[in-house]
């Protein structure tokens, strides 16, 4: 990340080429493991360090840039081969069955992995997922590991173990059965072979002008690559907002007890009962990027008052109603416990000031009528609590997680 920044802060194409050196080899094996093809894996790691030359003022200083490198490769990897077409599924499910017989040889062991590898890595969570490359991918110790994680050695130990344990039943569950000691060895002695020498210099060169002369294809593929990014990110938080949903039974209802209690005291009642009040909440002009960090996490909707209606309507819990937000996608889920149903929507938001605007690019359920709108309202975060007001409706939400 020193690296990293220092080209960000001062341009240093020194810096740069040195992050290639180190981790070209990384990207280009996730890239021809998912091609199987060496020019389509040129091309992607040359998509990947182009988009790292993109982000780099804005990766966060924690980033385990080895992790983000490895799911940037290969969230570019499946841009790739959905352009391309390929029916990998199909391929991998084909490829299992001829070699179930196989013997174990080492060879035999990582040529059953390796197609399965990256959709197994891709299961896992991020801090798990960095844990395992640092340890297995990039030959680090546990010290090592420990010191990037910002975490004991035990509890890095634990972290990896547990991670292993995950891949081992994931690959059983294909037919691939082995020990966690063996997966552990086939991973780290098989995941990350050599580039070819020249192609640092060529994705350096490149990289730096961000893609200014890279080719038409590399260009689509860069484009379709941050789309498939973007849409990881909020498909991660939603997931995330049915787990809460789920397993958060009393949390739910300790929010719902709290709402009540103070609801004298918040600031959407103080608005309706003090009118100039309301005035001067819409008038204040905020930082958008602030107003966006400030957004980011996940959010219990606790009331909601329809445009006409004298009262707010506050969710009970066999209804809860979750809103998340990333730096620049939101997503709303709400869980149905009577019909053990969820329904959920996404897409982008745009932020002016205190103008806020949802464009809705996927949804569920009764959600999916909503595909296309375009929703603005007046928004206000305010600590834990947000006020959001437009398009016919009033709302406030409290903080559940960060």
């Amino acid at each position: 990340m020193e690296l990293l920044q220092d080209y960000a802060r001062r341009g240093s194409e020194t810096a740069f080429a040195e992050l290639v050196r180190r981790h070209i080899a990384l990207v280009y094996s996730v890239a021809l493991r998912r091609t199987g093809i060496a020019a389509h894996a040129e091309e992607i790691t040359q998509a990947v360090f182009i988009i790292l030359a993109r982000k780099a003022a804005s990766l966060r200083a924690g980033t385990i840039l080895e992790g983000w490198l490895y799911e940037t490769a290969r969230l570019t990897a499946l841009s790739f081969l959905r352009a391309e077409r390929r029916r990998q599924f199909r391929e991998q499910e084909a490829y299992m069955q001829s070699t179930q017989n196989e013997n174990s040889a080492p060879e035999a062991v990582w040529n059953r992995l390796a197609p399965l590898l990256d959709e197994a890595m891709a299961r896992l969570g991020q801090k798990d997922r960095d844990a395992m490359i640092l340890r297995f991918f990039k030959d680090q110790s546990v010290r090592d590991v420990a010191a990037a994680l910002q975490v004991s050695e035990p509890a890095a130990q634990r972290r990896v173990l547990r991670a292993l344990e995950k891949l081992r039943k994931f690959f059983t569950k294909r037919g691939v059965s082995l020990t966690t000691a063996i997966l552990a060895g086939t991973i780290s002695a098989n995941s990350v072979q050599a580039a070819p020498v020249a192609l640092a210099k060529s994705v350096t060169a490149v990289a730096i002008a961000k893609g200014a002369a890279a080719s038409g294809s590399t260009l689509t593929l860069i484009k379709g690559a941050l789309n498939i990014m973007a849409w990881t990110k909020v498909k991660t938080t939603v997931v995330a907002s049915v787990g809460i949903l789920l397993a958060a039974g009393t949390t739910l209802a300790v929010l719902e007890t709290k709402a009540q209690t103070s609801r004298t005291n918040d600031f959407v009642a103080d608005a309706i009962l003090h009118p100039s009040l309301t005035q001067k909440l819409l008038a204040l002009q905020t930082n958008d990027s602030e107003t966006r960090q400030q957004l980011e996490g996940v959010w219990l909707i606790t009331d909601k008052r329809f445009q006409g209606r004298p009262q707010f309507i506050h969710y009970p819990t066999n209804n809860p109603h979750l809103k998340t937000w990333t730096l620049a996608n939101w997503a709303i889920v709400t869980y149905d416990r009577k019909s053990n149903v969820v329904y959920s929507a996404s897409g982008p938001y745009e932020l002016n000031g205190i103008l806020y605007t949802e464009t809705v690019e996927s949804g569920t359920g009764n959600m999916t009528n909503y595909i296309g709108a375009h929703l603005q309202y007046k928004l206000r975060v305010e600590g834990d609590k947000y006020y959001q007001m437009g398009s016919g409706i009033e709302e406030t939400g409290q903080r559940v997680q960060r």
